[in-house]
């Protein structure tokens, strides 16, 4: 039977903790992904709008806001 090792001081800081600030980040990031496909979804289907800025809003809420909000820490937290 192996032994169970206990972790170590390092091992037992290590967790995903989010704060408030992390949920209301993950939320405007939300919304900014809902308020890129309503701007798509509006315009007419070779206007600017839905080529141009729509996109632009989405790549800005999956690629920016989202995973910022994963990875943001407070300096209380540090």
């Amino acid at each position: 039977m192996p032994k169970i090792k206990k972790p170590t001081s390092s091992e037992k800081h290590f967790r995903l903790s989010f704060e408030s600030s992390n949920y209301v980040i993950f939320g405007i990031g939300i919304l900014t992904i809902i308020v890129g496909y309503f701007i798509m979804a509006t315009g007419e289907t070779y206007s600017i709008q839905s080529l141009t800025i729509a996109p632009i809003v989405l790549l800005l809420g999956y690629l920016v806001i989202i995973p910022f909000s994963l990875l943001y820490k407070s300096k209380r937290q540090r």
